[in-house]
């Protein structure tokens, strides 16, 4: 007897909102290819998945940035909206609704939630000190004041937390302060202003932190937060700002990250009106669909303390889960506008096909919070070996061949049916790959098959078959099968590589690849003519955007929202990295080494480059971030411990062969490379 299909899951995925304050990153696109590629992944299995986004429209930074463009916060924020769906959608990001922060819906929910919870005394009004410009007549966010850290003493940081040790603090508590507006001394003036008590849901929080919904980095982490006690969140910012006013107060408005979530609620309820799509199966309380917010590391706490307590309070559901993920560096360094390493959507788009970094990010992104290295020499080599040489190959081959010799034609059969079957076997595992955010496992598994499919086409050589009228329909045969194996291949890469892959749909002219149709070949049928797909990438394209980077260095930078965004004591996020088993360990190959010669990198801001002795005269060239915390010559003749058996990466400064260990309190100033015992000689294995 047939069984009915399982019933389709009802999902919503929402990605973090990019703050209006300048252009769409390629950080951010970190994030917008990782949620699509599920959501893609939900709608090709037949999943009902809708994917939401906007722009986080409020705050004091968009309100000074629209200043300086001499229009009105509106205006400005309208400008960056269009922009970043531009940006957004050049990379096939496909959301069903990018809409903003500033819209009818966010304000109706963000009143409905703040007075649900000052019904239930969740809201206090309480009285305070703040740092006040006495020449711009404003009170300022903690980003705008800056001074020397009270812990470190560091100069030049700002008012929410060290960037030297990480300590976090009040702006009132830095030294020697000034306002970033004018320059002027701070005052302290009093103000009155609503408070969230998160502390009333501590136990609630405390179960649904552990309960499944977090990755077990992020949950551990959180538990420190807890250890050091939940506080009240301070919810409002006093006028002039950018934003909605708090009902029953006067010249007070919601501060920027108690709507910016709720975005996620508007932006949905902006579609369900649009679209006859009933919101409340997916936000009431006892829902049964599917919510997932991708985020950042960065807004943790944000995500997985204060939106979830504000959830709970209102009587709405919280979310399913929430998927953290790391920072993106580029060529091994922090993106940054004055290093050239700040690279925009649109400078990339310029230059080269989205299709490209889509690959190139789903093939280094796992399920966990680590961070991710857009190496431009690794990102060239991988695209053009996999993409282009192993998979797009497999059908030029073989689609030149079916239209000069056979019409464009298929076979009506396979010629090795188990290596079809072989290959839609694998479904369950690179699906389940996907799902569980294992892209790069995924990859790997998918090419494992290219390279099965290339063997396949080697072995028979159809371009030889085609020679001999016996072999003629044999070679036809063969061609079918390859072309086939091609289609299921690019069923699985249609979640990474949409682009492509329509492309490819187009070839064989019958309709959309699904993952339902993986087991029925296409046989006898017609093809289109094979067209070219895909070009192998070159070093000039990479340069150009480089070049393109590093000469717009005043370009502006846009974060998710980080006007006042102070975490709670405790809250320097730094998650511990995935397990690794003792095996995983045992390939590091820590050896001693003698440091001969210490230099310092001009255009470096972190780096020294360090010739170091590993023994029996043989030298390596590693470039360290220990620049804040050595001078050069004091390093030289001092012994410290490396990993010898890091692949060279190629950086702008020459090529580092190594890594040097090193260890810093982030509660604490310095720095510190690690030296072994006395008597330790060049070479010698650190067990």
């Amino acid at each position: 007897m047939k069984t009915s299909p399982a019933p389709k899951r009802q999902i919503l995925v929402t990605s973090a909102l990019p703050y209006a304050n300048g252009s769409i990153h390629l950080g951010h696109m970190l994030e917008y290819i990782q949620s699509d590629i599920w959501v893609r992944l939900q709608k090709l299995r037949l999943n009902h998945c809708y994917h939401i986004c906007g722009t986080d429209a409020h705050g004091t930074p968009i309100m000074i940035r629209a200043q300086k463009e001499n229009v009105d916060p509106e205006e400005w924020v309208k400008r960056i909206n269009k922009e970043e769906i531009e940006d957004i959608s050049a990379f096939d990001v496909a959301f069903d609704n990018f809409y903003t922060t500033h819209s009818p819906e966010n304000q109706a929910f963000a009143n409905e939630i703040y007075l649900k919870l000052q019904a239930k005394g969740d809201i206090v009004i309480k009285t305070i000190e703040q740092s006040y410009d006495p020449i711009q007549n404003m009170f300022l966010p903690d980003r705008f004041v800056k001074g020397e850290c009270p812990k470190c003493g560091a100069k030049d940081q700002y008012g929410d937390s060290c960037e030297a040790c990480g300590a976090t603090y009040n702006p009132t508590e830095l030294k020697n302060a000034v306002s970033t507006l004018t320059g002027a001394t701070p005052i302290l003036k009093q103000t009155d202003h609503a408070f969230f008590k998160l502390e009333n849901y501590t136990e609630k929080l405390k179960n649904w932190t552990v309960g499944g919904h977090l990755q077990s980095q992020i949950s551990n982490k959180l538990g420190e937060w807890f250890e050091a006690g939940l506080k009240s969140w301070d919810i409002t910012r006093d006028a002039p700002y950018f934003g909605f006013p708090i009902p029953g107060l006067v010249d007070k408005y919601f501060y920027v990250w108690l709507d910016a979530p709720i975005g996620y609620m508007a932006s949905f309820k902006h579609f369900c009106d649009k679209n006859n799509v009933d919101f409340n199966a997916y936000w009431h309380k006892d829902s049964t669909t599917e919510l997932y917010h991708f985020i950042g590391k960065d807004i943790v706490y944000f995500h997985a303390l204060f939106w979830p307590a504000m959830l709970m309070g209102a009587d709405f559901r919280t979310p399913t889960a929430i998927f953290a993920h790391g920072f993106l560096s580029v060529d091994g360094q922090k993106m940054s506008k004055s290093r050239g390493t700040f690279i925009t959507a649109r400078q990339y788009l310029n230059h080269l096909n989205p299709d490209y970094l889509r690959y190139y990010f789903a093939a280094k992104l796992g399920s966990g919070v680590d961070d991710i290295d857009l190496n431009f020499q690794d990102f060239i080599q991988r695209v053009n070996s996999d993409l282009v040489n192993k998979f797009v190959n497999i059908g030029s081959r073989l689609g030149a061949i079916l239209s000069k010799q056979f019409e464009s034609k298929l076979s009506a059969n396979l010629d090795k049916p188990e290596l079809y079957d072989h290959f839609v076997k694998q479904s369950e595992e690179i699906g389940n790959s996907f799902e569980q955010r294992e892209y790069h496992k995924a990859i790997r598994e998918i090419m494992a098959l290219a390279d099965l499919a290339n063997q396949y086409v080697d072995q028979e050589k159809p371009w030889a078959l085609i020679k001999n009228p016996e072999t003629h329909a044999k070679a036809q045969a063969v061609c079918t099968l390859g072309l086939n194996l091609f289609k299921i291949l690019a069923t699985y890469l249609k979640p990474v590589v949409p682009s492509l892959i329509i492309k490819i749909e187009q070839f064989f002219n019958q309709g959309e690849f699904t993952w339902e149709n993986l087991a029925d070949p296409i046989l006898g049928k017609t093809l289109n003519p094979f067209t070219s797909l895909l070009t192998r990438i070159d070093q000039k394209q990479v340069d150009l955007i480089m070049q393109e980077a590093q000469s717009n260095p005043e370009l502006n930078t846009t974060e998710t929202t980080t006007d006042n965004a102070a975490a709670p004591a405790g809250s320097n996020i730094e998650p511990i990295a995935e397990i690794i088993n003792i095996d995983d360990f045992g390939k590091i190959d820590l050896r001693v080494a003698k440091i001969v010669k210490a230099e310092a990198v001009p255009e470096a801001e972190k780096l020294l480059k360090l010739t170091l002795d590993i023994g029996e005269g043989r030298h390596r060239q590693v470039f360290a971030g220990i620049k804040s915390a050595y001078q050069p010559e004091a390093l030289e003749g001092k012994f410290t411990v490396m990993v010898a058996n890091l692949a060279p990466r190629k950086m702008r400064f020459g090529l580092s062969e190594g890594m040097v260990l090193a260890a810093k309190n982030p509660n604490e100033s310095g720095l510190y490379i690690l030296e072994p015992h006395d008597g330790a000689k060049p070479g010698m294995r650190v067990q």
